[in-house]
């Protein structure tokens, strides 16, 4: 069987790993970015706790406890 058809420049060459290597890179850097956005939305509205006496061990109802801080 000869290979005749060898093309470094091919889809499955150099071009098919810099095109994988942008796409995984321009992913990186979107999940990135939505990453510190979301983070930075959670740190501008802090939590308290109402009564941190009434807090139970592994108890549903701990979730009622907090509210938003303004």
């Amino acid at each position: 069987m000869e290979n005749t058809n060898r093309n470094v420049f091919g889809l499955n060459g150099i071009t098919g790993m810099l095109i994988a290597t942008v796409l995984l890179l321009s992913i990186l850097g979107v999940l990135t970015f939505f990453g510190l956005k979301a983070q930075q939305a959670v740190a501008d509205k802090p939590y308290k706790i109402t009564d941190p006496q009434a807090l139970q061990m592994r108890d549903a109802a701990n979730a009622n406890q907090k509210v938003i801080a303004k």
